[in-house]
């Protein structure tokens, strides 16, 4: 199983390499991302598993059963990447759902509901901003306001659906009844290293950090930068340090004085007309603000809105906030997390709460879900060289082969 899981992901990431120096760069909705969608497809059929494609662009690989009329129960992940990120998120999650049908088979398992594995589309929101739009197509979250975003390059949400064969508005058309999926379970890699400093092996959420995420526009005055007086300016970018400052300060302070964890991060920073004799007259920042507590985040987001007005009050720079997205926190569903921590024997867990979002927190508004993590390598994710062990891998393949075939057998 080692040798097979090592295979597919090196598939999947058209690379013998998985760990190397640029990293992989397979965003939503690019070419790049259909091409690692294609492939999955046929290692699905390779495993006998007949693939639809939604509305959205998700993958639906379904093993069928004889009246398969039951609510299927599902498993899968994300093959979209960060900008030179790693193999491994959202891959990992993909391929132990593959070996775990695989082990399933090799047993001559028969289930008696379908087994369904879900390769979601656009998972990271390092494109546009907006993260897991292929699950909350599919979950019925779609939002059909957000088609004007852009990327980078220019390029909207709505366009780079449609580069890729999709009617941004026809997405909506890829919202399941709830009755069709009996449940769902994701497993990915941890990104942090709660797993190994708590000396277990595996990782069952309870709950799910979504973020505050904010855009934080400063409007200066451009000038000449031997000629304008220090005293006199009105620069965009000293401004924003300021304010890069106060969130890195104020985190820390939160986390001191409360018992559940924040993380805020000015994660994204633009500044214009970025040329070197040319004093900054705007600066456009990202900030992600993150925790399980939603009192504690829009705690946060009001410090950052008060300390705008003091310093564009201080400075004369104006300071604008808009709200990209404000998502509360996900409780994962209880029951289903007992049962995926049961297996005491084998493998010891370590109970957690994620502070990344992941495709599963929209499935868990519909449906009962739950959330796996296996190690990473250093925590690290990403980043280029983001790994997790082979011998990692296999026991995730292993742990959702047993949660399939008990959820496939009540």
């Amino acid at each position: 199983m080692k040798a097979w899981l090592i295979e597919q992901l090196q598939r999947l990431n058209m690379s013998e390499a998985l760990v190397r120096p640029e990293g992989f760069t397979r965003q939503g909705y690019t070419t790049e991302e259909t091409n690692a969608i294609t492939v999955f497809r046929a290692i699905a059929e390779e495993l006998g598993l007949a693939s639809v494609e939604d509305a959205a662009g998700n993958i639906i690989a379904r093993w069928e059963v004889p009246g398969g009329e039951n609510a299927a129960v599902a498993t899968g992940s994300h093959l979209d990447t960060v900008p030179n990120g790693g193999a491994f998120d959202g891959g990992a999650g993909i391929v132990c759902s593959l070996g775990a049908v695989k082990l399933l088979k090799q047993a001559s398992f028969e289930p008696q509901r379908p087994i369904e594995v879900i390769c979601f589309r656009s998972e990271e929101s390092s494109r546009f901003g907006v993260s897991t739009i292929g699950s909350k197509a599919m979950s019925g979250l779609f939002d059909p306001t957000i088609g004007s975003l852009k990327d980078q390059h220019g390029t909207t949400l709505a366009e780079a659906v449609a580069s890729q064969g999709f009617d941004w508005e026809n997405l909506s058309k890829a919202k399941r009844p709830k009755e069709q999926l009996q449940s769902f379970v994701e497993l990915h890699i941890e990104q942090g290293l709660h797993i190994v400093e708590h000396q277990k092996n595996y990782g069952v959420v309870k709950s799910i950090a979504c973020p505050i995420r904010l855009t934080v526009t400063f409007n200066g005055k451009a000038g000449h930068t031997g000629t304008t007086p220090m005293d006199r300016r009105q620069d965009a970018l000293t401004t924003a340090a300021l304010f890069i400052s106060f969130v890195q300060e104020t985190a820390l302070q939160l986390n001191d004085a409360y018992e559940k964890s924040l993380v805020a991060t000015v994660s994204k920073l633009t500044s214009a007309p970025n040329s070197m004799n040319v004093i900054p007259h705007t600066v456009i920042a990202g900030v992600d603000i993150r925790s399980v507590d939603d009192l504690l985040k829009q705690k946060m987001a009001k410090a950052i809105r008060i300390e705008a007005e003091r310093i564009e009050q201080t400075t004369g720079v104006s300071i604008a906030i808009d709200v990209l997205v404000d998502n509360p926190s996900v409780l994962l569903d209880p029951p289903l997390a007992e049962q995926l921590a049961s297996d005491h024997e084998t493998y010891s867990v370590h109970h957690m709460d994620s502070g990344a979002g992941h495709d599963v927190m929209n499935m868990a508004q519909v449906w009962p879900s739950g959330l796996l993590f296996i190690p990473c390598e250093d925590g690290l994710s990403h980043h280029p060289d983001e790994s997790a062990t082979a011998e990692d891998l296999v026991m995730g393949a292993e742990l959702l082969a047993r949660f399939l075939m008990e959820a496939t057998t009540q």
